[in-house]
């Protein structure tokens, strides 16, 4: 990697205004339409941001939080505090009045950005009980009468013109004492049991990030992003740091519901996400066409075999040529032309993160032209240690590490470990799990299970936790079957394998409601039905079994799963069964269920 890099994050982002100052940075929806803002105008508002917040006495490394939804405001705010040599602190929008009480008192955070007033009376009911705050700042909606504690987003700007008047030179002055060393975001774990920890992550961490993903070639200033993830995780903050430094163009907007129109009108070049994105795109297609039915369906299935086929030559480094060439243009005009279309049609690459993609459901979109271009890393590690390249993927694998990232496994057990400067400093104030978490030469222990290929390859086989051991002593990796199962059956929308100490395997369903209706409409059953009573239909079970017969018929006799349930709703982040990144609370879920669970098991008990 080159030797002359930035000091700090905030120093990173002046280079790229001084740079390219009248190319666009940021883009928002506007009814109708979207809006562009340059990186002069992106500098002149961070500017005003900044110096409200050392207006309002924001001291150096002292923490502001940020709890908001995806919008190109919070790039705004995140790169204000790290101009104000202040520290980020993520907070989720999902996220509890009490777990956001905690995070506000644990990380000392002096100030917070709030989207609304939703989210403003969260941070209110637990006031007393966190001292330190200083200052809410409100984003959407009028501030209430409260002696001055809220400000609006745009008081926060006129305070932060007035102090860059006042003292000229501050802002720049600010920025270039910062070192690389400086805390720039204290990063909490979602964390699938207890209380959150904060990662602490200092600007090297993000310029090295950003350096690392340049030097790989992946992304240059004339791609366009589009950007969903939430900038409270290490994935969506990950690429932030990476635009600063390449200069790339970012339409931003983190509505879920909004993601396959936005994809039309944006028409970017490539996007990050996560698998339960591809999983739905790829149920949502497979189910369509089984519907079609017919002639519909045959042209269908027939484009795939093709598109398998070329993708087969296309990863050993060939082209289709010849008469397999010719079915390929047909099979492209005819189906997967229109899938491209969804995606804005200029799309060059798929990047995803923050959990396991099923090698199968990647196939399928290789199949398609469209490569999903995995990737691995934890928030300790700045989310982005490895990553599958455009022009050097391995379909079922998360890539070669990054340049500068060293991995080695631990011969004991297989664990992953990582070293390098993307590693956090430790967690907040919790100098034991710290010393858990990393070796005394800085190796970060991942807590996932995987092997390096003979090409430098990492393949990720499961979380070192979740392993299950049945009664009979052999392991099985849950999430492996998951993925296959979501891959395998379109009309399941999300999987918990479940068997530690069992003498079997079971597994718990949530159903793709609307398929499932539509199936059972077809085939004569209840379709009109509550969703308890949709998941107890007799025709829909058998159908799930065939694809559950079709999956364990690839498995080991101890992998197979044995019995299941079909659960009326989905998994969600609100009741408690996800985190804030979609992972399951396996121990949450099974608590929940436990009498289904139990049940599976009675039979085999009593014999």
């Amino acid at each position: 990697m080159s030797t002359s890099q930035p000091r700090s994050l905030a120093g990173m982002f002046l280079q790229r205004v001084a740079k390219t100052p009248d190319r666009v940075s940021l883009m928002y929806p506007t009814n109708p339409g979207w809006k562009s803002l340059t990186w002069r105008e992106v500098s002149d508002l961070v500017r005003a941001l900044s110096g409200g917040l050392r207006a309002l006495g924001l001291q150096d490394e002292q923490r502001c939080a940020i709890l908001s939804s995806t919008r190109y405001e919070w790039v705004l705010m995140d790169m204000a505090v790290m101009c104000a040599a202040g520290a980020t602190t993520t907070i989720y929008p999902s996220n509890t009045p009490e777990e956001c009480a905690y995070i506000l008192k644990d990380s000392g955070s002096q100030v917070v950005f709030v989207e609304d007033l939703g989210q403003h009376a969260k941070v209110t009911r637990h006031r007393a009980g966190v001292p330190e705050l200083k200052h809410v700042i409100l984003l959407d909606g009028q501030p209430p009468n409260d002696g001055g504690w809220t400000l609006s987003f745009e008081q926060l700007m006129e305070r932060g013109r007035a102090y860059d008047a006042a003292n000229p030179g501050a802002f720049e002055s600010t920025v270039g004492r910062i070192g690389p060393d400086w805390l720039a975001t204290l990063m909490y774990t979602s964390g699938t049991t207890g209380q959150p920890k904060g990662v602490e992550l200092i600007h090297d961490c993000w310029v090295y990030e950003a350096m690392a993903i340049d030097e790989m070639r992946l992304i240059n200033e004339d791609d366009l992003q589009y950007l969903w993830l939430p900038l409270s995780h290490s994935f969506g903050k990950v690429l932030e740091s990476a635009q600063m430094y390449i200069g790339f163009p970012t339409a931003v907007d983190g509505r879920i519901d909004k993601m396959v129109d936005n994809l039309g009108e944006v028409k970017p070049t490539f996007v990050a996400a996560v698998p339960r994105v591809f999983e739905k795109v790829h149920n949502k297609v497979v189910v369509q066409a089984q519907e079609h039915g017919g002639v519909k369906l045959k042209i269908f299935e027939w484009a795939f075999g093709v598109g398998r086929e070329v993708s087969a030559l296309v990863q050993k480094g060939q082209q289709p040529s010849g008469l397999l060439a010719l079915k390929h243009a047909v099979a492209s005009k005819l189906v997967f032309s229109k899938l491209h279309a969804r995606f804005g049609g200029r799309l060059r690459f798929f990047v995803s993160g923050a959990s396991a993609l099923s090698k199968e459901v990647a196939e399928w979109f290789h199949a398609a032209g469209i490569l999903v271009a995995e990737g691995y890393g934890l928030t300790e590690t700045s989310a982005a240690s490895f990553v599958n390249r455009p022009n050097n993927y391995r379909l079922g694998t998360v890539g070669p590490p990054l340049p500068g990232t060293q991995v080695k496994i631990a011969p004991e057990d297989g664990e992953i470990l990582i070293k390098g400067r993307g590693v956090m400093r430790g967690y907040h104030g919790l100098p034991e799990a710290t010393r858990e978490a990393l070796t005394p030469d800085g190796w970060m222990c991942t807590g996932d299970i995987g092997f390096v290929d003979a090409d430098g390859f990492l393949k990720i086989t499961d979380r070192k936790k979740d392993l299950i051991k049945t009664s009979g002593g052999k392991y099985v990796a849950p999430q492996a079957l998951e993925s296959k199962m979501k891959a395998v059956c379109p009309y399941v929308n999300m999987v918990l394998v479940h068997g530690n100490d069992r003498n079997f395997c079971s597994a718990l369903f949530t159903i793709d409601e609307e398929s499932c209706r539509n199936w059972l409409k077809e085939h004569g059953g209840a379709h009109d039905r509550p969703a308890v009573e949709v998941v107890k239909d007799p025709r829909l079970v058998s159908h799930i079994q065939g694809y559950l017969d079709q999956l364990n018929s690839t498995l080991a006799s101890y992998e197979t799963i044995k019995k299941f349930a079909l659960l009326p709703k989905d998994f969600t982040v609100e009741d408690g069964d996800l985190t804030p990144s979609l992972k399951i609370k396996r121990k949450v879920v099974e608590a929940k269920y436990r009498a289904i669970l139990e049940g599976f098991y009675a039979d085999s008990a009593r014999q």
